[in-house]
Formats: C-alpha cells, sequence, structure tokens
C-alpha cells in the first residue's frame, strides 16, 4: 500500500498502528496549523500594531520638525515683532497728543465751516481710552452739498497733524425735494483718534494687566 493509499484508509481510533511515515507526515501538518495559528492571533497582531506605530513615529517625527523650524526662527520672529512695535508707536506719535486734541477738534469744525458746510450739530463726546490709543467721538448734524462735503473731507487730510475720522452711523440724505447738486443733510457720530503719552499709557497696561488677573 503505498503513502496516498494508506492516508485515505486511515483508522483515526488507532492512531498507534499508523506506519512511522504518516505519524511523521501528520506531525508535521500539526506543527503547521499551530505556527499558522499563532503567527495569525500573534505576529499579525504585532505587525498591525508596528504599522501603526511607524505611522505614529512619522506623524511625531514632522511635527517635532515643524515645532524645531518655528523655535530655530523664534529669534527672527521677535525681532520683527520688536520692529513692528517700533513702526506702531512712530505711527501713533503722528496722531494728536492730548494737549493737541481740543484745537484739533476746533480745527476740525471750522474746516467744516470754511467748506460751506452748516454745522447745526458739533458736539464732541466723552474720550474713550483704548489700549494704546483714545478715541473722542463728535455728534454731527451737517448740511451741504457734494462738492463742499468733499472739500471739507479735503480739508481735514490737510490739517498739520495726523487725523483720523471715521463715521459711525452716518445717514446721508437729500433735504426736502433737493436734486443732484443739491443740498444733503449727514447726521451720525464721528470718531477721532489720538496716541496716549507715556504715563497714560502705563495707566491703560496697569489697568488690562489687573483686569486679566
Amino acid at each position: 500500500m503505498n503513502f496516498f493509499d494508506e492516508l485515505q484508509s486511515l483508522d483515526y481510533s488507532n492512531a498507534g498502528g499508523w506506519s512511522n511515515q504518516v505519524k511523521v507526515f501528520m506531525i508535521v501538518c500539526a506543527m503547521v496549523l499551530i505556527f499558522a495559528a499563532f503567527y495569525y492571533f500573534q505576529i499579525d497582531a504585532q505587525r498591525t500594531q508596528l504599522t501603526t506605530l511607524q505611522k505614529k513615529e512619522l506623524e511625531l517625527k514632522q511635527s517635532f520638525s515643524y515645532k524645531n523650524q518655528k523655535a530655530v526662527q523664534l529669534p527672527a520672529y521677535k525681532n520683527q515683532l520688536d520692529e513692528m512695535e517700533v513702526i506702531l508707536k512712530s505711527m501713533l506719535r503722528q496722531l494728536p497728543s492730548k494737549n493737541e486734541m481740543s484745537d484739533l477738534i476746533v480745527d476740525i469744525s471750522q474746516t467744516a465751516l470754511a467748506s460751506g458746510i452748516e454745522n447745526d450739530l458739533f458736539e464732541p463726546g466723552a474720550e474713550n481710552v483704548k489700549d494704546f490709543y483714545a478715541e473722542k467721538p463728535i455728534s454731527l448734524r451737517m448740511k451741504g452739498n457734494y462738492h463742499e462735503f468733499g472739500t471739507f473731507v479735503s480739508g481735514v487730510a490737510s490739517l498739520p497733524r495726523v487725523v483720523i475720522l471715521t463715521m459711525h452711523d452716518i445717514s446721508l440724505k437729500p433735504i426736502g425735494d433737493s436734486v443732484a447738486g443739491g443740498k444733503l443733510l449727514l447726521e451720525g457720530t464721528a470718531r477721532t483718534y489720538r496716541y496716549l503719552d507715556d504715563n497714560e499709557q502705563a495707566m491703560a497696561d496697569a489697568r488690562n494687566s489687573g483686569g486679566k488677573k
């Protein structure tokens, strides 16, 4: 009887009666099955975990490289920030000072009158101090045509000090049945700005620091 015939006619209830060749074959098959099961439940799971860890390692390396690049560039960023602060302070110094503010408001009002605009209302309000500047609202009610308002804006821009005049809740509408070129009514609030002197800036910084605690 050859080997394959013997395998087909095996008596599994009498394994001791198998030939040595069949016993060796069965032992080898059992070892293969055990190894395959071990690989499936242990090695394959570890390979999956290894792949996950390798991906995580790559992400950490990329994160480290990015943060390291930022750290290397930090001194340059600080220098740029210092330069920007110097430029900002220089620009703020071009705004009116506290002592110049009252004269500036008078100049704005006179510029409006010189442009042919009627100031029905030109009322400065209470000053509001911000982080590094102060703003002063001005309630307005003016009458004039487009040309006069254009002359007014041009006149404010040509004042000796840099004047920032922003408009808020402004309405501009014709008076009565005025057509193009006729009188317009401007109502709303304008705000002008000044820089804080050193003492005011120190007080503002102290106030902001106290509010953050």
